[in-house]
């Protein structure tokens, strides 16, 4: 009977780090759950949504260490893309590529131009009409600054509440994660009434 119970207990701990080491396993080349935790993204993502992101979108890493492999393809403009903060690598920033390498981006007024053209800035939010002179910090006015080779130059769709590209630099190759591609869960924490903290609406939406 001890023999048996002792069987049972370690088949429960085996299935236990089988199951461990395959999200591990999941979790470090294909597929990592990302949660927002301010408005920078807004109104795209929100407070309160999870999301997932495609760790096989653009480079492969080996696990823990974060040396690239191998690249399987680059972010394009408009790639809404999560990527260790190049302040602080222990952290996750979630941004949407504005320029590519090679790409000069230039803000006036509020207005993005990249390589002398003014964007369709459809994904752009602005909640402050205010404008900031570029020598007393880069909202409203920022560069001409030319995107360095491997890089990318990201913003978050909030412009006027994001810490991006225009206060910390660009987003290197080496510090990419992936592209967020659908929120699996969003969860609205001010909701007065209990059954609308789920925001069921926004439950499997494709993030573009």
């Amino acid at each position: 009977m001890e023999k048996k119970e002792k069987s049972k207990t370690r088949e429960y701990v085996e299935s236990f780090i089988i199951a461990a080491l395959i999200a591990l396993f999941v979790r470090s080349f294909f597929v990592q759950a990302f949660k927002i935790p301010s408005s920078s993204m807004e109104p795209t993502l929100l407070v309160g949504d999870h999301l997932l992101v495609n760790r096989l979108s653009y480079v492969v890493k080996v696990p823990f260490v974060d040396s690239i492999i191998f690249t399987i393809d680059t972010p394009k403009k408009d790639d809404v893309i999560v990527f260790r903060y190049p302040q602080d690598p222990d952290k996750d920033f979630i941004k949407r590529v504005i320029a590519t390498e090679g790409d000069t981006i230039e803000i006036k007024d509020k207005v993005i131009y990249v390589n002398g053209k003014k964007i369709e800035d459809r994904w752009g939010y602005y909640s402050d009409y205010s404008i900031i002179p570029g020598d007393v910090q880069p909202r409203d006015n920022f560069g001409p600054y030319k995107v360095p080779k491997d890089s990318y130059f990201v913003m978050g769709d909030n412009r006027d509440r994001s810490l991006d590209s225009r206060y910390w630099g660009v987003v290197k190759k080496e510090h990419l994660v992936g592209k967020a591609f659908i929120l699996y869960f969003s969860w609205n924490n001010k909701a007065e009434d209990i059954l609308n903290h789920v925001r069921w609406n926004r439950i499997g939406k494709l993030i573009k």
